[in-house]
């Protein structure tokens, strides 16, 4: 049973009179339980509803076209907690103090299939199983770690944890897409672990569809038996990584394995190009994200004006060298006005690069003495949490702008939300509200 939290206006489900609050039992009877199994009951064109109303059980007819949906929401389903207490959990690294909401630890097989969400497999039931395959929930995002399980229940630390390969078998049986992680941590599931988790994985392609290699990250406050990834360490994954890419894209002309940008980056050796990376299953896994930024900055041709203003926009520490690359080239081209501020993460620990885990209290940090009152200031919008416009450290996106007194613009983290805010600002004649946000709007190369 779950709770109707919005209906469209004129939609088949108001038609037939349903309304916010309604509890949805089943639809042609089957239990409801959350979206995903509202859109994969509302095939047929006429649905058979039983909800419960303040109490009362009624039931309702819904008439529509085939492929229509009935038109209502349902309130979010309660997230499945992760029973794990893994070694390297980002969770456990956080400081104390933030939001509560910060502090879930999701292992929802529904998250993984709606958003790409990672999950173990480790907390299962017969009746998920028999869920997945029944309505296809494919493909999955799944970590695996490494596939001895002796070595992944110690890093998982869940000694109950199945065997990942039983897991995985019976999944692709069924002919469910995996796409899997492996966090790399030095001296636990690198060098012949990495290299037997690889291959036994890739026993199951297309199935496993893809491997990300992603080096763990620590925190300040993360777990002291773990150590970072050093250069040396991303060097021996890469050439494990290309040998087996080697060998993987002989035979199926797909390379299945993959390294995480961070590899590349921390072991100083230029990335593979993009067409390596085929259709970028794990781009949001960064992998394969600066690649794809790179290819675009290099064919890039579009003649765009600058502003009379100066602009500043804020990176990460490991995105900085290739997002000022191709900002040089704007100065030197087109004359931009234009500067680039690499944030150091003093929030998580220096170890932290990445721009997607910058705090507003170090963005602050970074701009004074750097922005004044006329510049505008373009903040990628991976640096908030997902639909709040709230950072990290719950400072708010406005209040960065009303801090530093200058005209902030939210863009989208990528290369044509670039393009699309410095076009904007010229086109709007600079006359922007504080706070204004740009998104991307599809604009091609």
């Amino acid at each position: 049973m779950a709770e109707v939290q919005d209906l469209e206006i004129q939609s088949p489900a108001q038609r037939a009179g349903i309304l916010s609050g309604d509890n949805i039992v089943s639809i042609n009877g089957n239990p409801i339980n959350d979206e995903i199994d509202v859109t994969f009951y509302s095939q047929s064109p006429i649905l058979e509803l039983v909800i419960k109303r303040k109490g009362k059980i009624l039931e309702k007819t819904i008439e529509k076209d085939e492929y229509e949906q009935p038109g209502f929401t349902l309130k979010p389903f309660k997230i499945k907690q992760c029973a794990n207490r893994c070694l390297f959990c980002f969770v456990s690294q956080l400081p104390k103090g933030l939001r509560k909401t910060l502090y879930i630890k999701d292992e929802d097989f529904r998250l993984s299939f709606q958003y790409g969400s990672y999950l173990t497999l480790s907390n299962l039931t017969p009746e998920d199983k028999k869920r997945i395959i029944t309505q296809r929930l494919s493909p999955l995002y799944v970590s695996i770690h490494s596939t001895n399980d002796e070595i992944r229940r110690h890093m998982l630390r869940n000694n109950n944890a199945a065997p990942i390969i039983k897991e995985i078998k019976y999944l692709v049986k069924n002919k469910i897409k995996l796409h899997t992680q492996i966090v790399l941590c030095p001296g636990f599931n690198d060098g012949e672990d990495l290299k037997n988790s690889i291959n036994d994985l890739y026993k199951f392609y297309p199935y496993v569809n893809t491997i990300a290699v992603i080096p763990v990250g620590l925190t300040a406050l993360g777990n002291k038996k773990l150590r970072p990834v050093t250069k040396e360490d991303a060097v021996d994954a890469l050439t494990i990584i290309e040998k087996a890419q080697k060998k993987f894209s002989k035979k199926h002309g797909d390379y299945v394995v993959y390294g995480a940008d961070e590899l590349y980056i921390k072991a100083d050796i230029n990335f593979p190009p993009l067409r390596n990376y085929g259709e970028l299953h794990q781009i949001e896994n960064g992998v394969g994200m600066v690649p794809q930024f790179i290819e675009k900055a290099r064919r890039f041709r579009k003649h765009i004006q600058p502003s009379n203003s100066k602009i500043i926009a804020i990176t990460g520490i490991s995105f900085y060298p290739y997002l000022n690359k191709f900002v040089q080239r704007l100065i030197d081209k087109y004359g931009f006005n234009i500067t680039i501020i690499p944030v150091e993460n003093l929030f998580f620990g220096q170890s932290v690069t990445v721009t997607g885990l910058l705090s507003g209290r170090d963005i602050l940090r970074a701009l004074m003495g750097k922005i004044h009152e006329n510049d505008i200031l373009l903040i990628p919008d991976v640096t908030l949490r997902n639909g709040e416009d709230i950072f990290l450290d719950d400072i708010s996106f406005d209040f960065i702008g009303e801090t530093l007194k200058v005209k902030t613009i939210l863009i989208e983290s990528t290369f044509e939300g670039l393009i699309h805010a410095l076009t904007n600002i010229k086109q709007q004649g600079e006359g922007l509200d504080p706070s204004q946000k740009a998104h991307n709007d599809n604009l091609t190369n």
